[in-house]
Formats: C-alpha cells, sequence, structure tokens
C-alpha cells in the first residue's frame, strides 16, 4: 500500500501573526531599532531568527534604550502599558490581532455597576493577561468545563448583574460550545460574544478532520503556542499517533516510514520555512522507500502552483470575496490572493466593504509571495499612492485648495488622507488658533493646502496646511463683514472665550464682545451662568468704534426686561408676594419679580411705631405687600405692608425721624455710583475686546 501525506491548508501564519512579523521586518529594513514587549510571536525560530536582524525582545518597557521602537506583539497588553507608553511619550507600534483589538473594546464597555465578565483561556497566557487589563468590572477567567462549574456560583451571586462572555481567540471551539451551554443554563441573561478567531475555527476544524483519517498525525508549532497547544489536543483526540513538533529534526523517522495516512497541521505562529522544512523531511524519507505516490506531495504542489511573480509587481484583479480583515482577490493565477485590510486603503477608518465591492476590477502591488502556502499578498492602497505623487507635486506648485476628511490624530498633528497618500498637517497648521483640541477634527472634511512634498532617499512625506486656508477664509469673512456692518444689525455667532467681563462671540472673522451687564437682566457674578464656550448665539451690534474696529453686542432679549414685564403685569395697587432680600435703618427691600427689587419703608411696615425693619422682618421671609409707586425713569419701587392692614388698624404711625426723601436720595446716591463703575468697566473692557 502506497503512502499517503495530506497537509491542511490552513496551517501556518494567520493574519494577525503574519501582520505582527512583517511590522517588525519592515521596521528592521528601514534600519530602525525595534524591541518587542516579550517574544512578537510564541514560535522561538521567529523569534531567534528576528533578533539575528536586530529585533531584542524586553520584559518592561524601562528596558526600552534611546532611540528605540516598542512593537506591541499580536497578544496585545493591558491598557496600563499603552497609558503609559503614551504617557512618557514613547515611540511604540500596536501590532496587536484586530480580532484580540475587538475583545479589548468588548471587556472595556462592560458597567462595573451591571456588568460580569466571563473569560474563556488560559489566565496565565499573554492574549487572556491584555484582556484582563482592558477590563475594568469584575472577571472571571476558566481554561474547562471542571473550571467554569467551579465560578459559575460566584457568578450567580453578583447581585443579578448581566453575564458578558468573550473567549480568547484560540480557545478549544468545542470546548466553547460545551460552556457556553451550561452557561446559558444557568445565566439566562447572559450575553455571548463569539470571539474565537475565524482562522482558529477553520485551523481546528480541518485539524480534527485530517486526524480523524490520519494513523500518523504531525502538529508543527513552538510548545509555548496557545493555539498550536489547542491543535495537539484535538488531533490527539482523533488520531492517538500524534506528535508535536517544532523543527525538522524532531521528527521521528521510524514513525513516518512505517505510518501509512500521514497527516500534518501547523500552529499559526508557525514560519512558512519550517513547515516547509518538515514536509521536505517526510517527503524524502516516503521517497527513499518504495512508497512514493504522495496525494499531494509539497514538490507537486509548488511546481503546479506557482508562477514567476515578483515583489513590487502591479497586476490586475478580480475581488471575489470581503472579509472584515482581508479581501481575496483572483490574479490569474493558482496562488490565492489576498489584500490585508490595512493594505486596502490608508484610511484606517473605512470598512473594506466600502472600498471594493465583489466583482470589482483593482490594481494591485504584490507585497510578498508564500511559496509554501501558495498565497500572495497585494496591497492596493501602495498602488494608490505612486499614482497620486505626482499630483500632489503639482498641487504644492498650484497652491490649490483641497478637501479631504481627517482620519487621526497623531503626535504632534493631524493625518488626511488624499488620493489614497497620507498627508501630515502639523498642529501649528491645524487650527485657527493652539489651544484647540485636535481630536475635534477626526472625521470632518477640512479644507487644506500642501505646502511641502519631499523625498528623502526613498522616503516621502506630505505636509499641508489647514491654518493658510482659515485665514485666507477669515480675511474674506472679515471683509465682508465691514462692508455691511452697522448698528442694531442681527447676528449669528459662536462664542469663543468668556473672561470676568463678558463674553467674546465669533460673528464670522470678526470678534464683538458681550459685556457682563449685557447678558443677563438680572445680576450674575460670571459670563458662565449665562453661555459656554461653544455656544451659537443671537446677537446684536450696540456699538461700533470705527477707529478700533471694536464690536459692543447686545445679547438681552427686549422682552424679558424685567421693567418692561413689571409695567405689563404689575401696574401701581397690584398686591404681590414679596422675599425680603435686604434691611437697612430705613426700609426693607423685598424681591418682586427677578431682577426688580422694592423698597418698602420703615413707616409702610406696620401700624405701629417700631424701632428698625429688623424688628419685624428677616431676610428670606415672604411678605404680601402693595405696590404703591412706580418711577420707570429712576428704575424705582415703593411697596406697602400697611396698606394691606384692616382700614380700622391703619392707626397713623410715628416712626423713626427718616424722611422718604432721604431714602430716595441715598438710594438714588448707590445707584449713581454704581452706574458710574458700570460704565467705567464697559469703557476699559471694550478697549480689550480683541
Amino acid at each position: 500500500m502506497q503512502a499517503s501525506l495530506k497537509k491542511a491548508e490552513s496551517a501556518g501564519f494567520c493574519f494577525g501573526v503574519s501582520r505582527a512579523v512583517d511590522m517588525v521586518s519592515d521596521l528592521l529594513s528601514e534600519g530602525k531599532k525595534v524591541c518587542t514587549l516579550g517574544p512578537i510571536i510564541h514560535n522561538m525560530e521567529m523569534v531567534e531568527e528576528l533578533r539575528k536582524k536586530g529585533c531584542r525582545p524586553i520584559e518592561s518597557i524601562d528596558e526600552l534604550g534611546k532611540d528605540e521602537i516598542l512593537v506591541i506583539r499580536s497578544h496585545g497588553v493591558p491598557k496600563s502599558v499603552i497609558d503609559e507608553l503614551e504617557k512618557n511619550g514613547l515611540d511604540y507600534r500596536d501590532a496587536t490581532c484586530p480580532f484580540v483589538k475587538k475583545i479589548h473594546r468588548l471587556v472595556a464597555e462592560a458597567d462595573p455597576e451591571t456588568d460580569v465578565v466571563l473569560i474563556a483561556g488560559n489566565r496565565s497566557h499573554p492574549e487572556v493577561q491584555g484582556i484582563i487589563g482592558n477590563c475594568e468590572c469584575e472577571y472571571f477567567t476558566f481554561n474547562n468545563e471542571t473550571e467554569l462549574d467551579e465560578i459559575l456560583p460566584n457568578i450567580l451571586n453578583s447581585n443579578n448583574k448581566t453575564v458578558k462572555m468573550v473567549a480568547q481567540t484560540t480557545f478549544d471551539t468545542k470546548e466553547l460550545k460545551k460552556s457556553v451551554k451550561k452557561i446559558k443554563k444557568v445565566c439566562t441573561n447572559a450575553k455571548i460574544f463569539d470571539t474565537i478567531c475565524n482562522a482558529t475555527s477553520v485551523r481546528q476544524s480541518e485539524a480534527d478532520l485530517i486526524a480523524a483519517q490520519s494513523d500518523f498525525m504531525v502538529v508543527i508549532g513552538d510548545r509555548h503556542s496557545s493555539n498550536t497547544g489547542k491543535l495537539f489536543d484535538i488531533c490527539q483526540r482523533r488520531c492517538p499517533n500524534t506528535v508535536l513538533i517544532e523543527t525538522a529534526a524532531e521528527l521521528n523517522i521510524e514513525q513516518v516510514r512505517r505510518a501509512k495516512r500521514i497527516g500534518v497541521t501547523a500552529g499559526a505562529s508557525t514560519p512558512a520555512r519550517i513547515i516547509k522544512e518538515v514536509l521536505d523531511t517526510m517527503s524524502e524519507e516516503i521517497k527513499s522507500g518504495e512508497t512514493t505516490n504522495l496525494e499531494e506531495s509539497f514538490e507537486e504542489l509548488l511546481e503546479e502552483s506557482l508562477k514567476n511573480l515578483n515583489t513590487n509587481e502591479r497586476v490586475m484583479g478580480t475581488v471575489i470575496s470581503i472579509a472584515p480583515n482581508e479581501v481575496q482577490v483572483d490574479v490569474g493565477r493558482k496562488q490565492t490572493g489576498f489584500v490585508p485590510v490595512d493594505e486596502l486603503s490608508n484610511d484606517p477608518t473605512v470598512k473594506p466593504e466600502d472600498v471594493v465591492k465583489v466583482g470589482d476590477q483593482i490594481e494591485l502591488l504584490i507585497m510578498r509571495t508564500n511559496d509554501q502556502e501558495g498565497t500572495i499578498m497585494l496591497s492596493k492602497r501602495r498602488v494608490d499612492a505612486q499614482k497620486g505623487w505626482e499630483e500632489l507635486q503639482e498641487k504644492v506648485d498650484s497652491q490649490e485648495v483641497l478637501t479631504s476628511k481627517v482620519t487621526e490624530a497623531v503626535k504632534g498633528g493631524v493625518i488626511v488622507i488624499y488620493n489614497g497618500i497620507r498627508v501630515f498637517i502639523p498642529a501649528s497648521q491645524a487650527t485657527a488658533t493652539r489651544d484647540e483640541n485636535l481630536e475635534d477634527l477626526v472625521g470632518q472634511e477640512v479644507n487644506f493646502r500642501l505646502i511641502e512634498v519631499s523625498q528623502r532617499g526613498r522616503y516621502k512625506r506630505a505636509i499641508g496646511s489647514i491654518r493658510s486656508v482659515l485665514k485666507e477664509q477669515r480675511a474674506a469673512q472679515r471683509e465682508e463683514f465691514w462692508k455691511n456692518c452697522e448698528i442694531g444689525k442681527r447676528y449669528t455667532g459662536v462664542v469663543k472665550s468668556l473672561t470676568s467681563y463678558g463674553a467674546f462671540v465669533d460673528l464670522g472673522g470678526v470678534f464683538g464682545m458681550i459685556h457682563i451687564s449685557e447678558l443677563s437682566w438680572t445680576h450674575i457674578k460670571h459670563p458662565s451662568e449665562v453661555v459656554n464656550v461653544g455656544d451659537t448665539v443671537e446677537v446684536y451690534v450696540k456699538d461700533i468704534n470705527e477707529e478700533t474696529k471694536k464690536i459692543s453686542l447686545g445679547f438681552k432679549n427686549a422682552d424679558d426686561n424685567p421693567w418692561e414685564i413689571l409695567k405689563r403685569d404689575y401696574p401701581e395697587g397690584t398686591v404681590v408676594t414679596a422675599k425680603i432680600v435686604g434691611l437697612t435703618t430705613f426700609g426693607a427691600f423685598a424681591n418682586i419679580i427677578p431682577g426688580i427689587d422694592g423698597l418698602i419703608h420703615i413707616s409702610q411696615i406696620a401700624n405701629k411705631r417700631i424701632e428698625k425693619p429688623a424688628d419685624v422682618l428677616s431676610v428670606g421671609e415672604e411678605v404680601e405687600a402693595k405696590i404703591t409707586a412706580i418711577d420707570f425713569d429712576k428704575k424705582r419701587v415703593s411697596l406697602s405692608m400697611r396698606a394691606l392692614l384692616p382700614e380700622d388698624e391703619q392707626a397713623p404711625v410715628k416712626a423713626a425721624p427718616v424722611a422718604e426723601e432721604t431714602v430716595e436720595e441715598e438710594a438714588a446716591a448707590a445707584e449713581d455710583v454704581a452706574e458710574e463703575a458700570v460704565a467705567e468697566a464697559v469703557e476699559e473692557t471694550t478697549a480689550d475686546a480683541e
């Protein structure tokens, strides 16, 4: 009987691992000093290979050397690590697998008040440690059904909190199904998130099928790799004669010779080079015997499928499927072509389906061929960038105003994508003023012009300016404003800043000031009691200083004028309920409506002689009083409590010898002093309006 050899199609690097290794390789090729926080992937052969090229693993960010770039490995890290890197301004790249990032977001969104998080995975594994480090509420971990049984009582005692369950991306799919079934039985409010990586599910299912058909199963991968360990467990259940090896040197040749049906799979962090070495070794051993007819020998597959595809060659491809992490394309070859999501567009916020549709013909750049797996990694964004570069240089020369969306805020500025090219706009050129938040620009369409497009060696850069366009726009707005501005004209503006004496409003290229006395009919201590920065307000021009170009704005609504309300609703003779707000030797001041206080003279408080108002009244007390006189010119109101007493009780009162005229003179003098102070403040602050 002839021996057969079957390799799992899914064996080898998954997208996340490939992305992490490529990120480190690209940095090294650029001559950068690179560190990784722990091994970049769980495969010491690959880690050692990268170490020889200049990448060293470190255990703590304290070990990061000067001018070194730290790469966060595909397993991800706790949020505290990212926070510390950001706080200290350290240079880093995040190679966390997008599927792991999704889990971080899910647990971070859990509410400590209402939720409890359940994590299926190995607690000591760095991926699970990273998940825990992004969770702010109560959590539990389990690695199998037995451990789940131990923690379920604790979950049930969590005060009816909602259970949110996630799983390590490489968790055993069959083990998870059993656990989910049990959780749903006892936790009826549980929310189960399927976070096992699609590639992991496919890899485990394929390994299970091949192992069931084999009498000798070989699992290739690092013994520290969680997903490799899971593959070994799955295969061993189906095929007791299963071995886990890290390199071809560990193969037991006698086992290979005795086997009739050999199956091969590999973990997600196993390099194609090692898989090829193992297949070559077994293929040669089988050939050296009398059984040479392999089901699909590695050499035959390679010879049949590979054509002369060179890196950096452009090809046309047809989109055949779209997934969250990649787009598969047909490039007319036997290899499977794929475009990773980060090679689809320079805009990290767009979804693949927003960029391409199934059936689209697109031009692509070959990034890397994988001889072992028969795949081609391609890039659309790099082709777009190459095409757009010459056009950018023309835009610099013409100083044309361009429009595009801000995709992200980075250290020192923001990024705008124009024709597939990342344009950096420094913070000093991103906003009209330096105190504006750059994060507020993310997602906004902005007008900008290019101020520099340059190349240093093989590296190109494009720098733009939003401020230069804003400056021109504001100059045009100012010119238009002064052509049409006149006293009494109404405008809609935006509050830009507040001071103790007023609010400055942007009227569209020109600033005006609303004095604090114009913000409210009632007394306020600070403008923030009425308006806040960013508020849209309706104002009118109260005064214009033609020489200094200073504008005083009115804000108060005439209909809200308390004196107009008093005239309309509270004529003389009206009885009101007023609150005592002040006491003097000659009487009491009582608030009638917001903004208007009336004087109850000491002679009008009671029908008997009183020494002082405080003997009868207290601040905060509400009293019934009659409006006896209103002087709208002097803004004064006289009240009487005595007028509401029964007629037989209204005997003449001998009050303390303080004439009402004297009271009015004192009140008028105090009011004049206040008005002079306000006038002086207006004059000073108007001069400083801008």
